[in-house]
């Protein structure tokens, strides 16, 4: 029994389905034909079943008796959403509204604007001349190329890149705007033209703005492979733009001057005080040599010592003679004879003088009745402070040769790689204004604009699609 009601339940709400699709397809088709009928309305055409026919026979007309209404049930929600996101047809009205506010939007929002701003650029921008320079950092190197152009088309070996930007950021800074005020009135110089207050320079505008401006009527750039730089100013007059680029020049030449200038003065003061300290050093050993030397009362310790070992060999062999004479006195004599006795006293002499000097140079003790400080000292501690002193004095000398050696190689360093400004095209003085580019600027404002206007209309159609 329950299987049964299922079944009938499940007839009925397929019946029901099968029902509303009808009504669906209905509506439908009335949609389109009352479409169809406003077109024809809009543009005029008659309808084809009012049209006028020819005078034909009347015919017999059958009315056929109205068809019943057919029932139908509440509608499920899936049926009323589907309804909702159905599009709506809009009517011609809506159409040509939508055309007039893309136009209207097009005309305030891309067409004037293109069309003042061109009327600006033509009739009101006032002319610009400008002025170029071209010129490289370059550095003085022995080893570069030797001709003319390769100090402009070859890189040196010293590193200049950074000097270049350097130099760049000084043009664009505002110590040259600062310099440039001092030399020239900037504000008459580029003072409004006319209406033109969008290229012309107001009066009493802050720091910060003139050098914006100034930024704006100047260009510079650098070439990495070359290391050239272009420098362009623009001005209202050409003698202008020429004179303020040739300023630009000359503080660009003074600023890599004295860059040039304090690197070397920095190298060259390194190297001079390590001269002065090996002098002072240098001064020092000699003095503590000349002091030895006065105190010793000798020249040369090593000398004296070699004259000090020659005397103990002629005394050691003057010995050896006594010795001879007086064996051969004592075979022919008696003790007692004179003669034996002036050879023992001799031999007693020479062997206590060959004692002394060689306590004197070994050092075994002070040597008493010396007429001198000589005398008093021995000859290896003299011989040994000597040689302390000596060599002292003989890394003195060296270091202070090593010094001099190095200062001349960094004044030679610091000439080979020296920085210069190397202008190889002075500022030019233009005879037609070709700034600025009225045509060129008035497309790329109209380019612009359209570009901007479709952008927001686009967006505008994709919110409204979305909701």
């Amino acid at each position: 029994m329950g299987k049964i009601e299922a079944l009938d339940h499940k007839k009925d709400t397929s019946a029901s389905d099968n029902a509303d699709d009808r009504k669906d397809k209905n509506r439908e088709k009335t949609e389109r034909r009352d479409k169809k009928e406003n077109l024809r309305v809009f543009e005029g055409t008659p309808r084809p079943d009012v049209a006028k026919a020819p005078d034909a026979p009347a015919l017999p007309v059958e009315i056929k008796p109205a068809p019943e209404p057919v029932k139908t049930q509440p509608r499920p929600a899936s049926a009323t959403q589907t309804d909702q996101q159905r599009p709506v047809i809009r009517t011609p009205r809506s159409w040509l509204l939508r055309r007039a506010g893309l136009i209207a939007s097009f005309l305030c929002l891309a067409l004037l604007p293109a069309v003042a701003s061109a009327i600006y650029m033509i009739f009101i921008a006032a002319d610009e001349y400008h002025s170029r320079a071209s010129f490289a950092v370059r550095s003085i190197d022995s080893a570069g190329s030797s001709d003319i152009l390769g100090m402009f088309t070859q890189a040196s070996s010293g590193n200049t890149t950074s000097d270049s930007y350097i130099l760049i950021d000084f043009i664009r800074s505002e110590r040259m705007l600062r310099a440039i005020e001092q030399k020239f009135d900037v504000e008459s110089i580029y003072a409004v033209r006319g209406l033109d207050y969008v290229y012309g320079l107001r009066p009493g505008l802050p720091l910060e703005d003139r050098l914006r401006y100034w930024r704006r009527m100047m260009d510079v750039t650098y070439d990495h492979t070359s290391g050239i730089m272009d420098l362009t100013v623009y001005a209202f007059e050409p003698r202008h733009s020429q004179e303020i680029a040739r300023f630009v020049l000359e503080e660009s030449e003074e600023l890599i001057n004295t860059l040039s200038r304090n690197a070397r003065t920095t190298v060259l003061e390194e190297a001079r005080q390590e001269i002065t300290t090996a002098e002072q050093r240098l001064v020092q050993a000699r003095t503590a040599v000349r002091e030895y030397r006065n105190e010793t009362q000798e020249i040369d310790p090593v000398e004296g010592a070699r004259l000090t070992g020659q005397l103990i060999s002629a005394m050691e062999l003057q010995l050896a003679q006594l010795n001879t004479s007086l064996s051969t006195a004592r075979a022919e004599m008696s003790e007692d004879s004179p003669r034996i006795r002036v050879l023992k006293s001799q031999i007693d002499s020479v062997r206590q003088q060959i004692d002394v000097e060689r306590r004197r140079i070994g050092g075994g003790g002070a040597v008493t009745g010396g007429s001198s400080a000589t005398d008093t000292l021995p000859v290896a501690g003299r011989l040994q402070r000597f040689e302390a002193l000596e060599t002292e004095r003989d890394f003195a000398e060296r270091a202070y040769t090593a010094a001099l050696s190095s200062l001349e190689s960094a004044r030679q360093d610091a000439n080979n790689r020296q920085r210069y400004l190397a202008t190889f095209l002075d500022p030019t003085l233009s005879e037609r204004a070709q700034y600025p580019a009225r045509f060129l600027n008035s497309a790329l404002i109209l380019l612009a604009l359209v570009f901007a206007w479709t952008v927001i209309v686009m967006a505008w159609y994709n919110i409204r699609d979305r909701n």
